[in-house]
């Protein structure tokens, strides 16, 4: 069974983390009724663009 780890959460917000049967983990970040899926790759590059807001 796929365990879930909630990596941070507000009352509008979700991010969280799933391991999924074939061993890659899928992060899943939701706002308000949309969720977006990525891939580890994906969301590597999702964090770094995130940075560079912080950054400016």
């Amino acid at each position: 069974m796929e365990e879930i780890e909630i990596l941070a959460e507000t009352d509008e917000f979700s991010i969280w983390r799933v391991e999924e049967p074939d061993g890659e983990a899928t992060y899943h970040l939701e706002i308000g009724g949309v969720t977006v899926h990525f891939f580890q790759e994906e969301w590597d590059q999702f964090l770094a663009l995130v940075g560079q807001l912080r950054a400016g």
